[in-house]
């Protein structure tokens, strides 16, 4: 995470724009969420604030990704990157809100070992990978209907950028 954070500050411009304070602030507070974790495990009101905490903050530093993503009129390593970093970070969105939809409702999917908190994020992000890139081995399946509505979403998602940047690329 704060590798992450760190790599983001040269992400914003204007150094007294909104969104420099609000990647600031938020930054701290997602640097010291898991702070807590030991104290509130079996919280799982804390766990959901966590998750969403995450969400916005990987929310927004991956609108200002796509803002590098799109106006460019070249190609090249940096670009790449950038468009790598753009699918992990979406990947990473979706971890976190389907971890938030776990923790609120346990029975969201099958095949989850949910004996803790990181067991639950490594088999998210695993089926996040899966969905994301249209494998879908079913191991893991969502059975409640909310978990299915946002796992159809990941997989449009998924497809989606990946169709947009190589449409763009390649135009270039």
């Amino acid at each position: 995470m704060l590798l992450l954070g760190l790599g983001s500050i040269f992400m914003f411009t204007g150094k007294h724009s909104w969104r420099h304070w609000f990647r600031n602030i938020h930054f701290i507070i997602v640097l010291l969420l898991p702070i807590g974790i030991p104290f509130f495990k079996d919280n799982s009101y804390y766990f959901t604030f966590l998750n969403i905490n995450y969400v916005i903050f990987f929310s927004f530093l991956f609108i200002e990704l796509l803002h590098f993503l799109i106006k460019p009129g070249y190609i090249n390593s940096d670009i790449i990157t950038a468009a790598a970093c753009g699918y992990f970070l979406l990947i990473e969105i979706s971890v976190f809100l389907l971890q938030t939809l776990e923790y609120q409702n346990p029975e969201s999917f099958k095949g989850i070992n949910a004996s803790s908190p990181a067991h639950i994020f490594i088999d998210l992000v695993y089926f996040c990978s899966i969905t994301f890139t249209s494998i879908g081995f079913g191991d893991i399946t969502p059975s409640h209907h909310i978990a299915k509505l946002i796992t159809a979403f990941i997989g449009i998602a998924g497809q989606f950028y990946t169709v947009v940047l190589v449409g763009r690329y390649s135009a270039k």
